[in-house]
């Protein structure tokens, strides 16, 4: 082992590399050992030849099937009972399990940069800008006092930013552009040189006309087509025009404008028209590629020169101030207020938006639009408790308070927290009870029964229904359904039945087994996959629930 070094911050790297490496040989065994048992429990999966020829008639076997369909919301709400409500409730309370979770709302003060501020950054930058013209080392004064990620680029024609492009022809070496205002930033450029590379760039538009196909014929009607528009345009119609109209690609609905591209982008003899041309304009005749015939408008000839440029750029930031002014707005609004009651008037006396975020969890991060805004979720799990008022949040664009407003603990939710979520389900066994009890009482055809419903029963069909699809067009997700209807045999009709958005009767008209085949390997090997892959999280949640854990990680951090 190499001694231990002296020097400070070589110390420190030592001393960190060594408890890596505890750590690593610490968790070595430990992941071993679970991936051992992970191997053993995958070694005791199995799929049966039964499961597998299974899942095979499952994917294969096909039902024709026609069917009515009387949606839920033909009979109207009606109302009913808590004692119906309570009744589901108590059946189904395994499905109303909850983690625990809390709800706040809260008030934003944004942090925005003002005018005084604004005009303190252009003043800064404008004696930068008097500096910049006298200094020789151009890209070092640059990088010293920008804020950007760019003090030194080199542009071409096609990239140059617009406020230099503007001006193109009477930029001189050593100019100073700037303070210019770039979105939220102000900028001041020096056109350091210029330069000439290897690669060009120009811009045109074109109308390309293709031919049918490649036959002699074919290809002469698209260059007389091509030529007689080109013609048009010479005569004074617009080309951006013709383009929308005649146009064969994607380049047409913007009037056939290409934008800048380099040598090499274009196939050759569309690159060579382009950059041979000498000035902007029509190109006299049509040119031919593999795609078909172009007429060509070149709206910015051929250039090799490189623009050298030097940036300085400091973004609009809010100063010291104006940070202070907002943060004293919300600390005076979190000290005058108690309960969510005045929490909510107060903000709307001083015109706040209130902001509600429910039902969050231990691990949440986010709230809404705020980003990461982990410690107003600690505060919350930690600290808070319904109608405490929290102290300001500084989160970065915006100072927040907030006030917590419900708590639900983990295990199962109470009946009046659930009441309004179950209350839609009761009222579609209501309704599902009258439509069944209605289409029992009909006779005759599908279509005849249909007609106790008007014009909201719907009677559909499928000719390639599969038993592992679980939907039925114009029903959408009904697994029920689809297997009431693969336990008809041919011919018969179901009696009608409640499925997941409404009623069906179904009449099963043909069902094709698929036939036997003699290995089902692939169908044991799909199941098997689908098992190992699920083993590693059945043993973390049972591992979870056999030692009862209750994550608290809220309470540090």
């Amino acid at each position: 082992m190499p001694p231990t070094p002296t020097d400070p911050q070589a110390l420190a790297g030592f001393q960190e590399a060594k408890y890596r490496w505890s750590t690593f040989q610490r968790d070595l065994g430990l992941g071993r050992e679970r991936l051992k048992y992970e191997n053993l429990l995958i070694k005791t999966n199995y799929v049966t030849e039964a499961e597998a020829e299974r899942d095979y008639h499952t994917q294969n076997d096909v039902a024709e099937v026609k069917y009515l369909y009387v949606p839920y919301f033909v009979i109207s709400d009606s109302t009913v009972s808590d004692s119906d409500l309570k009744e589901y409730y108590n059946k189904n309370k395994h499905k109303y399990k909850a983690e625990q979770t809390r709800s706040l709302s809260y008030v934003s003060f944004p942090i925005q940069a003002s005018a005084a501020d604004s005009a303190q950054i252009r003043e800064d930058l404008e004696k930068l800008a008097a500096d910049f013209k006298t200094v020789t080392e151009d890209s070092v004064f640059a990088a010293a006092n920008t804020e950007g990620n760019e003090p030194f680029t080199k542009y071409s024609n096609s990239t140059l930013p617009g406020f230099l492009a503007d001006q193109k022809d009477q930029l001189v070496a050593g100019s100073v552009f700037g303070p210019l205002l770039d979105g939220n930033s102000f900028k001041v450029v020096k056109l350091v040189r210029f330069g000439k590379d290897t690669v060009g760039n120009a811009k045109a538009s074109h109308i390309l006309i293709r031919w049918d196909d490649e036959s002699e014929a074919s290809k002469k009607t698209a260059k007389e087509k091509a030529r007689k528009i080109l013609a048009d345009i010479k005569a004074g119609a617009d080309f951006a025009a013709k383009a929308r109209e005649f146009g064969t690609d994607g380049t047409s609905t913007q009037g056939g404008d290409l934008g800048w591209f380099s040598t090499g982008q274009m196939v050759k003899p569309f690159e060579q028209a382009v950059f041979s041309a000498k000035k902007t304009g029509v190109l006299n005749d049509v040119v031919e590629t593999q795609f078909g015939y172009h007429i060509i408008d070149v709206t910015g000839v051929a250039d090799y020169t490189t623009y050298s440029v030097a940036t300085i750029e400091i973004a609009i930031a809010p100063s010291d101030e104006t940070q202070n002014e907002a943060y004293l707005k919300a600390q005076t609004f979190a000290s005058n207020v108690s309960g969510v009651d005045e929490f909510n008037e107060s903000a709307k006396t001083e015109q706040l938006m209130v902001m509600n975020a429910n039902d969050l969890k231990t691990v949440d991060r986010r709230i809404n639009d705020l980003g990461d805004a982990r410690e107003m979720i600690t505060w919350l799990f930690r600290e808070a408790k319904v109608g405490k008022v929290s102290d300001v949040f500084d989160l970065d664009t915006d100072y927040t308070v907030a006030v917590m407003t419900s708590e639900t603990e983990a295990g199962v939710r109470s009946f009046e927290e659930v009441k309004d979520e179950i209350r839609p389900a009761v009222l579609n066994q209501v309704k599902g009870k009258k439509i069944i009890e209605t289409l029992s009482a009909q006779k005759g055809t599908l279509d005849e029964m249909a007609k106790a419903f008007g014009s909201d029963a719907i009677v559909a069909s499928s000719s390639d229904l599969k038993l592992n699809s679980n939907t039925l067009p114009s029903v959408g997700l009904d697994p029920v359904a689809v297997g009431k209807i693969f336990a008809l045999e041919n011919g018969k009709r179901s009696e009608p039945f409640a499925g997941e958005n409404g009623v069906l009767v179904a009449e099963l008209q043909n069902k094709t087994v698929a036939p036997a085949v003699g290995d089902y390997t692939m169908f044991k090997n799909q199941l098997l996959q689908g098992l190992n892959g699920r083993v590693g999280y059945s043993i973390s949640e049972a591992l979870k629930e056999g030692a009862k854990i209750e994550d608290k990680r809220y309470k540090y951090f």
